[in-house]
């Protein structure tokens, strides 16, 4: 268990990862003991081999998907990573968007890569993404929303002009899945990728949806597991986690989770608006409900780097992040902010998940002003204006 300095935790960072909810642990549990290869043909494999696409069938309903379409990975970086690995095949060119996730940008970049950049709101244009397809280009990534600022890409546009030029498209739905509906026959998409523990899932476990119809050279070889298109033993109690956690969602938990959310990040917002947070702290992202996934917020923070503030309020017993979730270890400035124009060193990102009330959104409202205010002064000198 971890020690805390403070008697009540408030944890405001579930778009870099959600706890585990109790029914997936649940789910789980009873697997850890199974023993049963499930390409074996006696009965323990066998068992092990029906309950792995039952589990396979709830991910697809989750995600619009059919069954024969998902592909069990160990997440979202390694479903990014793939895609990129198998569409390369078909040419050298690769189109990424400024806003991307850093797997996807860094697997990108070993091919060659055109970088399209952001608006102000963190938004890619359909028009610079086509501008720079090629006739070599093998793909290009767009996400459904953005990790940092919320910010939805138009997605269904890019994806439809995409397949109109004979284009592959790879979507990181990562930040998206379990927050707002996904229909990936509908998008018509080629590629899309998702993580469970995002969603309250098990860590470890995640899919790469490849379109019905598409044969793409693995990433991963050695063995014919998920229908030869990703080697190695399949990861049983995490993916039963996983099929657990989609059937929760399916059930309605996602509807009424997502309304959660834009109420609980909406008391955010407001807070921001109207100064309640302290001066300097601004939306970053598109501010529209409809313009932006409904669980996560960045705010801009004049005046004071977001280290400290970090620490401050992690001492006040609230937990939120800074910048690209693969980028603080290094303390580096984030690029989707870069690329929106804004001061990338100072922002704050809150997120909330199936375990967040309100209780602790107001702790981080109350929390922020005051470790604002003490930061301030001790830039000053202690010393405050006349």
């Amino acid at each position: 268990m971890l020690d805390h300095s403070v008697s009540e935790r408030h944890y405001l960072d579930h778009a870099s990862t959600s706890p585990c909810r109790p029914e997936v642990v649940a789910a789980m549990t009873p697997w850890l003991g199974v023993a049963g290869d499930p390409g074996r043909i006696h009965h323990e494999g066998q068992v092990v081999r029906s309950a792995i696409e039952q589990a396979r069938s709830s991910v697809a309903e989750l995600l619009g998907a059919r069954s024969r379409e998902v592909v069990f990975t160990s997440g979202a970086t390694e479903s990014c990573v793939t895609a990129t690995w198998m569409a390369t095949q078909r040419g050298p060119h690769v189109v990424v968007n400024a806003g991307e996730h850093s797997c996807v940008r860094e697997s990108a970049a070993r091919h060659e890569v055109s970088v399209v950049g952001l608006d102000g709101l963190g938004r890619v244009s359909p028009d610079a993404v086509m501008d720079a397809v090629r006739d070599d280009t093998a793909l290009v990534h767009v996400q459904w929303g953005n990790h940092e600022v919320a910010t939805l890409q138009p997605v269904g546009e890019i994806v439809a002009r995409c397949r109109d030029r004979g284009v592959l498209t790879h979507v990181d739905a990562a930040a998206a899945a379990g927050r707002v509906p996904i229909d990936f026959g509908a998008l018509g998409a080629d590629l899309l990728s998702v993580s469970a523990h995002k969603m309250g899932g098990p860590p470890g476990i995640g899919a790469l949806l490849v379109r019905r119809g598409l044969r793409l050279r693995p990433l991963l070889v050695g063995g014919s597991q998920e229908r030869a298109r990703r080697a190695g033993y399949e990861n049983v109690p995490a993916i039963m986690g996983f099929g657990e956690l989609a059937r929760l969602l399916n059930n309605g938990a996602l509807v009424d989770e997502a309304t959660r959310a834009e109420r609980l990040i909406g008391l955010v917002v407001a807070a921001a608006s109207s100064g309640a947070l302290g001066p300097g702290v601004e939306l970053l992202g598109d501010p529209r409900p409809g313009g932006r996934l409904p669980h996560l917020v960045c705010l801009a923070l004049s005046g004071v780097e977001a280290e400290p503030v970090l620490l401050g309020l992690d001492q006040s017993g609230v937990a939120v992040h800074s910048g690209s979730s693969c980028s603080s270890e290094l303390l580096e400035p984030s690029p989707v902010l870069e690329a929106m124009g804004v001061d990338a060193s100072r922002s704050l990102r809150i997120s909330v998940g199936w375990s967040s009330d309100q209780g602790d959104i107001d702790a981080f409202c109350r929390a922020l002003p005051s470790v604002l205010e003490r930061l301030r002064d001790l830039r000053s000198g202690g010393r405050r204006p006349s």
